[in-house]
């Protein structure tokens, strides 16, 4: 009991001090084996030294030499170090019947072993593999019957076969080397399961955190530990719509209406709609979406809200740029039709007929029916310039002729005004006696010379 007491105590320091000696690589695992051992005293026997082949024949004759407890007699307990390498502590009991070829009284047997162990899996067969060869080496304590306890140095052959990923069935075959030739020399063989656990998992998604590109959020493993919270495969940190599931093609963003854009940059993400107009339907081709149109079959400018401008004489000039928005005309007239040369010689032909009575500046009745004709003319062209010219015979003096000339010019003016003449479009010029179109010599002649002419300015 002493010996067991104190093969128990050493087992505690060692797994405080491994514990101690790993704190601060808190992301590796340990591993927990149990299993029955067997503890074979022949092969070793300086009668059966390897030389005289009783090494390898006799190794592995359990009905012979072993000694086999049968019930769970070894504990193991392990922690990575990292690289393939790892330090384990194991325990064992059995019974010795046999030391060799000779009979034992079922002495008690107790051993401790501190195990530093590499592992060739991932370097031979890559990370996660089945089949997981090992070599051990370390030391250990061992308690024979009445023997005095002593030490050994251990080398390990083993094979762990990994059933899933935390759990394996570990082989093992120890040679336990005594350096007193009294002491017990011999190979202690194991079969166990083990059982890999620990780790830091913060966020419990089943990742450790040293693997684990997300450790304070739960994600999955097939995104190193990070969620994928809309469920669209693709991971919340590359997902540009990480709560609503959609494409890899839109970063993870949806398209609802099936346009090309992606709802997120989709003014009308449940219609569609060309990307010129971010997503939303413009009927008319008019930049302005139906939405905000007001004449959404009809195309017209942002400006007037979509509609077009209304032109009202239909000559290709909207009205609110139209100076003669009742009569078509050409743009590079603002809209106003231009004066061509047969209406200017109907101008000029009826105005030459505006006449005036000696020493009067008011219309003479017979010239009303033509200042009429003259009005409407000068109304189809509202954006032409006029001037109204008067004219007097060479009666009277020059300076009284300049002025008469100019209240005839003023009176055919007035009227052209009072039927609707844009006055600012009308202007002034009297040349007194100084135009005559008939010699002033004769009534008849002297007549004609007392008149009003337009001409286009």
């Amino acid at each position: 009991m002493k010996n067991l007491t104190q093969l128990f105590l050493f087992a505690a320091l060692v797994v405080i001090g491994m514990s101690q000696a790993n704190a601060q690589d808190k992301n590796n695992p340990w591993a927990v084996s149990i299993g029955v051992n067997a503890v074979d005293t022949y092969p070793v026997d300086p009668d059966a030294r390897p030389f005289t082949g009783g090494l390898f024949n006799e190794m592995y004759n359990q009905e012979d030499h072993w000694n086999i407890l049968p019930s769970v007699s070894t504990l193991y307990v392990g922690r990575y170090i990292g690289s393939g390498f790892a330090l384990g502590l194991r325990g064992s009991i059995n019974k010795i019947d046999k030391l060799g070829d000779v009979a034992a009284d079922d002495l008690a047997y107790y051993a401790v072993d501190g195990m530093f162990s590499y592992s060739f899996r991932d370097a031979l067969f890559g990370e996660g593999g089945w089949f997981d060869p090992y070599l051990g080496a370390g030391g250990g304590y061992v308690f024979v019957g009445d023997m005095p306890s002593h030490g050994t140095a251990n080398g390990t052959v083993g094979l762990k076969i990994w059933l899933s990923d935390k759990i394996n069935l570990d082989l093992s075959t120890t040679y336990k080397h005594a350096f007193e030739d009294h002491y017990t020399k011999h190979m202690q063989h194991v079969v166990g399961v083990g059982f890999a656990f620990g780790g830091k998992d913060t966020d419990g998604d089943g990742v450790y955190d040293k693997n684990d590109e997300c450790p304070e959020t739960p994600g999955l493993k097939e995104f190193n530990g990070c969620p994928d919270t809309d469920g669209d495969g693709i991971k919340d940190s590359e997902d540009a719509c990480p709560e609503v599931a959609g494409l890899p093609e839109f970063n993870g963003c949806p398209d609802s209406d099936g346009d090309g854009i992606a709802d997120n940059e989709d003014k009308c993400p449940n219609v569609a709609g060309p990307a010129a107009t971010n997503g939303c339907p413009d009927a008319d081709g008019d930049g302005v979406i139906d939405a905000e149109d007001k004449c959404p079959n009809e195309a017209g400018p942002a400006s007037n809200d979509g509609c077009p401008f209304v032109d009202t004489d239909g000559d290709g000039v909207a009205d609110k740029d139209d100076k003669c928005p009742n009569v078509a005309g050409p743009a590079s007239n603002n809209g106003c039709p231009e004066v061509d040369a047969a209406v200017l010689e109907e101008l000029n032909g009826e105005a030459g007929r505006i006449l005036f009575d000696t020493d009067k500046a008011t219309i003479r009745k017979s010239s009303l029916a033509t200042v009429d004709r003259i009005a409407a003319i000068v109304m189809e062209y509202p954006n032409a310039k006029f001037e109204v010219e008067g004219h007097a015979d060479s009666r009277a003096s020059n300076a009284y002729n300049m002025s008469l000339s100019e209240r005839r010019a003023q009176s055919v003016v007035d009227y052209l005004i009072s039927k609707g003449a844009n006055a600012s479009n009308l202007m002034i010029h009297a040349y007194g006696e100084e135009q005559p179109i008939a010699p002033n010599t004769s009534a008849a002649g002297m007549q004609l010379n007392r008149r009003v002419k337009l001409t286009l300015k």
